[in-house]
């Protein structure tokens, strides 16, 4: 391979002895590259000798600067000769071109100028001199030299304007040559002024909103008065009338067509197109504020000026069932006004709610797209002036829902103005209930969406029916609760009161003094002044006290509740609270009983989970617990099971599925199938005559099957409701409506919410399904009142009834006063101590 280092080092050498020589031999040999970029920083340091190597000047021959590397990387090293070499292949021929074309435009405007000057002072001269022969007119020289001073006003307005329009249009032009010459001489690099330029202008037009309008406001002007001005130059008008006339030719393009003469024919059209090109720019921000405004409303930005409204945080698959019990709950005053906030579409939301398709009675629901986490949205919503607030969990698991719930708690404990209502938070883990209570204070209202299923499901499964009982009651469609304060009742003993209300059933008492509700108070508590009377009616507009009944006090089956005796109990599946359910089985379960579980979690996993959460499983006295690992959608896992043996089954929810509630659904739909399917062909048939399904035997099987065992399923959407009420194979609980009406009666009115957690818990007063042997004899004739005393020597509330035959109960009857003969096959429905 060829050796060419003593061609390099000689080649250096020369180069570097030509940085010696006179300046005219140096620029021998070292002509300049005329650089392609104007900012090509290096571009004078490198040389080429006579075979076109690329050398450098100061460094060794095989170093090369980039193209692209700062001036001051290179100044320093340059001396005086490569600066002025440098500057002056920097204003290259086009800068010269440039310069050169406006100095003649200038030029040019001058020269027309004094044309029209000379002109002026040649038909002053003529006028002179043809008057000179003739005896002097008075005043006629004033006159003249007035004239002569007029064309020299406008002379001198006509070289100001040309001046002061053409002198910023050079200088942005060379904005960038001036900054290339100080970057120069001070040997550093800055920021070109027109990118300073440029950028302060965007972040002007950026921060303020009206920047652009006064920019506009502000070129109109300039417009008019320099366009006047020249038209005063070039034409004979007076200020007054050119700057009018400028402004015309602005508004209206066409208005310049009389214009006679060259000069104010050029001035006018081109006012005319500055005019036009202002006018467009306007039409163009109008148009952008009109379609930003309109964007604004149709994306829900705009402010809710509403007060004493509910407001939702929050969009789930309850809001369409919550919205239906809000609507049926304003219905008796004409309606109300229902503002919903969350991180969704404002069209979406109100599409989906116009897909709903049930009527809103008057009900106005108004959508807007916004966080509750940020103060900015919750005010937009007017949370101050809102008389509920409720809070719904999001469709992430239990812990990220209940800490977003927590998160938007604190966002309204933020807001300075206060807030008038009180505030109902969905929860999905009890175990997070203390913490949200702690932040909100006394404004807060939890509803544990999963521990009232919970317990529902099991009051369902020991009490047959119940389930659609909690839907009249808890539902604002037939009868609910209301707590209200009754003067007149003021020094009545309770068992007067209970009769008291031809329209409502008094449950129990909130007491004055310490604000505490007694649900099923004693018969010889007397109403003291304040105390309110909490009834079970239609509406809270539908009740009044009236005139005592007369109530015979007759004999009737002195009876005393049945034992309880251990049962078999079957879950399907795995719930995030079913250590709270089996802590409410043991509390209502005799001793001697079993629960079975069967799902799909290994054992060993399972008793650790039941651990964790509280659990201490040594300590069940009651209850036995029975572990099974399957699938319940899979027929012959079940099959393993002896499922003709349970007094009732329990189908959960997936704490896998439960983020999705079709999946979830369809796998309690099939576990029920299949269930009532193994019964039936284990179960000995018995043919009855039945015309609902005359076609279907396997669904008559599945009828029979379910009287000899109860199954709820935990069903959470109302359309999988339908299919599994119509075959009456099961008892269900419908999960999703159910929350959604804890969560209107509490918004409606947050003292409720204690009244439901008592009926809830595993102790104090609970719901319950009475057989009719309790109060009455076979066809004995009394009215509903006669019963109610006698449930009284019980200590419960009987709040309504269900005859034989019938397969809806009848809550608070209407006509409390009518003689009705009763069945022994009849049930009632009372509020009870827990025993």
């Amino acid at each position: 391979m060829p050796n060419h280092s003593s061609r390099s080092s000689e080649k250096s050498s020369l180069f570097r002895r030509s940085k010696t020589l006179p300046t005219g031999s140096y620029r021998r040999f070292t002509t300049p590259l005329i650089p392609t970029h104007r900012y090509e920083s290096a571009a004078s340091d490198l040389r080429r000798d006579g075979d076109g190597v690329i050398c450098d000047s100061d460094t060794t021959s095989s170093a090369v600067l980039s193209s692209e590397s700062a001036p001051s990387q290179v100044l320093a090293t340059q001396s005086p000769s490569q600066r002025i070499t440098r500057l002056w292949t920097h204003f290259s021929l086009t800068h010269c071109l440039k310069f050169i074309c406006s100095f003649s435009f200038l030029y040019v405007m001058f020269l027309r100028a004094k044309v029209a000057k000379l002109e002026a002072e040649k038909s002053i001269l003529l006028t002179k001199c043809s008057r000179s022969s003739s005896s002097g007119v008075p005043g006629s020289d004033n006159n003249e030299n007035l004239q002569l001073e007029d064309v020299n006003n406008r002379a001198a307005v006509l070289y100001t304007v040309i001046i002061t329009i053409a002198l910023p249009i050079l200088l942005y032009m060379y904005l960038d040559d001036l900054s290339y010459v100080k970057n120069l001489l001070k040997k550093k690099e800055e920021v070109p002024l027109k990118k300073r330029i440029a950028y302060s202008l965007d972040v002007c037009f950026s921060v303020y909103p009206y920047a652009k309008l006064l920019a506009l406001l502000f070129a109109t002007v300039v417009l008019i008065v320099y366009g006047g001005l020249a038209l005063y130059a070039v034409s004979d008008c007076g200020v007054d009338e050119a700057l009018w006339l400028s402004w015309t030719f602005v508004a209206d393009s066409g208005s310049h067509a009389d214009r006679v003469g060259v000069g104010p024919r050029i001035v006018s059209v081109a006012i005319s197109a500055g005019g036009m090109l202002i006018f467009a720019t306007m039409l163009g921000l109008i148009s952008d504020a009109i379609s930003k405004m309109v964007d604004s409303l149709r994306k829900g930005k705009s402010e809710v000026l509403e007060s004493n409204h509910i407001l939702i945080l929050g969009w789930t698959d309850k809001l369409g069932s919550l919205l239906k019990q809000l609507a049926i709950a304003n219905k008796s005053i004409g309606g109300g006004v229902v503002v919903v906030l969350a991180e969704r579409d404002k069209e979406e939301m109100e599409t989906d709610i116009a897909k709903l398709e049930f009527d809103l009675m008057g009900t106005s629901v108004i959508c807007r797209s916004g966080s509750p986490l940020i103060l900015a949205d919750l005010k937009k919503v007017s949370v101050s002036n809102a008389r509920a607030i409720i809070v719904l969990g999001s469709d992430e698991n239990a812990d990220q829902s209940d800490a977003r719930a927590l998160r938007v708690v604190l966002s309204l404990t933020g807001v300075k103005e206060g807030l008038k209502g009180h505030v109902v938070v969905e929860m999905c883990d009890l175990d997070n209930e203390p913490l949200v209570k702690l932040v909100g204070g006394e404004r807060i209202e939890t509803v544990v969406a999963h521990d009232v299923i919970g317990r529902l499901m099991i009051q369902c499964a020991l009490q047959p029916g119940l389930a659609q009982i909690w839907e009249d009651i808890l539902g604002f469609e037939n009868a609910e609760f209301y707590i209200k304060k009754w003067p007149q009742l003021d020094g009545y003993r309770f068992e007067d009161v209970l009769v008291s209300f031809p329209n409502a059933i008094p449950c129990g008492v909130k007491v004055a003094v310490d604000g505490k509700i007694v649900l099923n108070p004693s018969d010889n508590y007397v109403l003291e002044e304040g105390d309110e009377i909490l009834v079970i009616a239609e509406d809270d507009d539908t009740y009044a006290p009236g005139s005592l009944p007369e109530v015979r006090m007759c004999h009737f089956p002195k009876m005393l509740n049945p034992p309880k005796y251990p049962e078999k109990i079957l879950f399907c599946g795995w719930r995030r609270d079913i250590d709270d359910m089996i802590k409410v089985l043991e509390a209502l379960l005799a001793p001697g009983s079993e629960l079975w579980m069967f799902n799909e979690v290994p054992d060993q996993e399972r008793e650790k989970k039941l651990t964790d959460a509280g659990l201490n499983i040594s300590r069940l006295v009651n209850i036995r617990l029975v572990h099974r690992q399957g699938n319940a959608v899979i027929r012959r896992h079940l099959e393993s099971l002896p499922l003709e043996t349970f007094d009732s089954i329990l189908i959960l929810a997936e704490q896998s599925l439960e983020n999705s509630i079709v999946h979830s659904d369809s796998r309690s739909l099939a576990t029920l199938l299949l269930i009532r399917d193994i019964q039936s062909k284990r179960l000995p048939y018995k043919d009855t005559k039945s015309n609902v399904f005359p076609s279907s035997c396997w669904i008559r099987k599945m009828q029979q099957a379910s009287d000899k065992s109860i199954v709820i399923s935990e069903i959470l959407d109302s359309r999988t409701k339908n299919l599994v009420s119509v075959s009456r194979i099961s008892d269900y609980v419908l999960s999703n409506e159910l929350v959604s009406m804890a969560l209107a009666m509490v918004a409606e009115d947050k003292q409720i919410n204690r009244v439901l957690k008592e009926l809830f818990a595993e102790k104090g007063n609970e719901l319950c399904i009475r057989p009719a042997e309790f109060y009455i004899y076979d066809q004995e004739e009394v009215c509903f009142y006669d019963i109610m005393r006698r449930a009284r020597q019980r200590r419960e509330i009987i709040i309504g009834y269900r005859l034989a035959g019938m397969d809806q109960a009848v809550i608070n009857p209407s006509d409390k006063s009518k003689l009705t003969k009763w069945s022994l096959d009849d049930v009632y429905v009372v509020i009870a101590s827990c025993q």
